[in-house]
Parts: C-alpha cells; sequence; structure tokens
C-alpha cells in the first residue's frame, strides 16, 4: 500500500508509454499526475486509462508551458534518439525548464557498465559503455547531473535492466523459434519486473534523501537463454532451438548481438537498503506467471496453458 504523502501533490512523467503508465495509475490516488508523450495515439492511450496527458514534440523541441515543472517531481523515460552521440530530447526538456522541480528522475540503463565479464558491478563501478546506445546514456547522466547541480534539484538516477512484465515477454520469439545461445555459452545478465521498477520509482518519493544512482534489478541474475526456458515453461511453449555464440554471430541480430556479448550480475544492494524497495518479483518465475495471467495466456508449473 502506498503511504500518502501530502507535500508531492505532482507528478509528470515524460515519455509515459509501458512504465509510465504503470507509474501514472500506481500514483494517481495521492498526487495530481500529468503524462507527457509525443505520438496522438499514446496520448489517446493515456485518455484511454483515465491519465490526464499532454502531446510534446522533444525532438522538434516544442515547448512546454513555462511554470510546467515548478515544485513537480518529473520523471524522464524517454530513450535518447538514435541519430546522435548526445540526447537531443533530453537537452531540449532541460533547456526549457524554467521552473525548478523539486526531484527529477532520470531513467538510464545498466548497459552503462558495459562486459564485466559475469563480475559483480555496483553503483561505483566506473562506466565502461561498449555501445552507441550506452554512450548516449552516459552523456544524458552527465547532463542531468549538471543540470540537477547546478540549480540544486534533487536527482535520483535509476540505471534499469531488461524490463519484462505483461505484454513484455519473449513470447514472439518462442512463437517464430528464433534460436538461443546455448546455457552454457550465454552471459549472465538482469532483469526486473515493471512492477518492482514501479515500486522502485515511488521509493524516490518515499525517501526524501535518496540522490544518486541506484541500480534496480530483481537481484536473481541469469543468462537470457535461462529466461527464454523459463518462459517457455510456464507458457507451454516449446523450448527454442540452442546454437553456439559463433552461430549467433552469424544469424542473430546486431541489437540482439550487443545484449548477448556483455556479461554481468548487477548488485541491487543500495536499492534495497536506501530505498528500501520491497520486491514482489524476486522470484522471476512467479514474475513470468504473473505476466502470463494479466495477459489472459494463463500459466501453468507443468508447462500447459
Amino acid at each position: 500500500m502506498i503511504s500518502a504523502i501530502p507535500a508531492v501533490q505532482r507528478v509528470v512523467i515524460v515519455g509515459c508509454g509501458y512504465v509510465g503508465k504503470r507509474l501514472g495509475l500506481a500514483l494517481r490516488s495521492r498526487c495530481d499526475v500529468l503524462g507527457i508523450v509525443s505520438r496522438a495515439a499514446s496520448l489517446a492511450g493515456l485518455e484511454a486509462i483515465g491519465l490526464p496527458g499532454q502531446g510534446v514534440d522533444l525532438d522538434a523541441g516544442a515547448p512546454l508551458s513555462p511554470d510546467w515543472a515548478r515544485d513537480a517531481v518529473v520523471f524522464y523515460l524517454v530513450p535518447p534518439a538514435t541519430d546522435s552521440e548526445s540526447d537531443v530530447r533530453l537537452a531540449h526538456l532541460l533547456n526549457g525548464m524554467r521552473r525548478r522541480p523539486r526531484l527529477f528522475v532520470y531513467m538510464s540503463t545498466t548497459g552503462v557498465y558495459g562486459d564485466a565479464e559475469g563480475s559483480e558491478v555496483t553503483e561505483q563501478t566506473p562506466v565502461n559503455p561498449l555501445t552507441a546506445r550506452a554512450r548516449r546514456r552516459v552523456t544524458a547522466e552527465g547532463m542531468v547531473r549538471v543540470w540537477c547541480t547546478e540549480r540544486e534539484v534533487r536527482r535520483v538516477v535509476l540505471r534499469v535492466p531488461g524490463i519484462y512484465g505483461p505484454g513484455r515477454l519473449p513470447l514472439g520469439r518462442l512463437a517464430t523459434r528464433e534460436p538461443a545461445v546455448r546455457v552454457e555459452e550465454a552471459g549472465i545478465g538482469n532483469r526486473i519486473h515493471v512492477d518492482d521498477l514501479v515500486s522502485a520509482c515511488i521509493a524516490t518519493l518515499d525517501m526524501p534523501d535518496a540522490r544518486g544512482i541506484y541500480n534496480v534489478t530483481d537481484g536473481s541474475p541469469m543468462n537470457s537463454t535461462e529466461f527464454l526456458l523459463r518462459v517457455a515453461r510456464e507458457a507451454g511453449l516449446p523450448e527454442p532451438p540452442q546454437i553456439s555464440m559463433d552461430e549467433a554471430q552469424l544469424v542473430l541480430s546486431p541489437s540482439r548481438l550487443s545484449f548477448l556479448n556483455e556479461s554481468r550480475q548487477v548488485s541491487n544492494r543500495r536499492m534495497l537498503h536506501e530505498l528500501k524497495v520491497q520486491l514482489r518479483y524476486a522470484d522471476v518465475d512467479e514474475g513470468i506467471r504473473q505476466s502470463l495471467a494479466e495477459e489472459g495466456q494463463g500459466s501453468s508449473g507443468s508447462g500447459g496453458r
């Protein structure tokens, strides 16, 4: 149950998509929520679930009203555009903020750590981005740090791994029999159920001393193939064919390979101890079952539908 904190009266979610909508629904009983989206279809999606929304094209630098961020908590969930080394969307937003928010939460990625060869990384581990996507995130984190420091705004950066949940399970890959790297060759990785990610976001409001960087994971690192096998079992789908890492370099997409070529175990100790997040789905199997149930797919622990 979410405790009421009257001081937080307004939350603005910039990039109110998959995560943002669930966050908005979780918060609307305790404060005013505004979702910022870029497309008309996304705006209609917010209206359909009863969340106030506003359409803003951050690529074009379209301005928001001058006072939109005053005393608000801002969650920035927009990924950087792929056509620049910098984050032009974030720059447009920060440059257009004339009023200080009380808290700015930036959602980043654990990809900024790069390849740790299976070792543990913490918030103190130096970043080592190996992809253009991760380099853009490092740049964006720096932009937020400078902007918030200069204006004395409390800043929280959530470094997030792969997000799964209802509508975000690899059922399509299983149905099309897309191959997976052999379990014994696949690198270790991390993930978080969307509802636990929402809990971490809300914790930044409830813990006024929270600031800086937090890794947000379920604390159950496993490789992507093992996760696929678990989804297949719970959904009653055939297991994917397994191939070697060498074969994967020839048949899988560059974006898929960018994840497979990195291996790390991301610590969530700071999140648990300082944000006091109580994970609902530290058990990945339970998270998969909940996701399937919400999707209406049904599940059974023995592999049936």
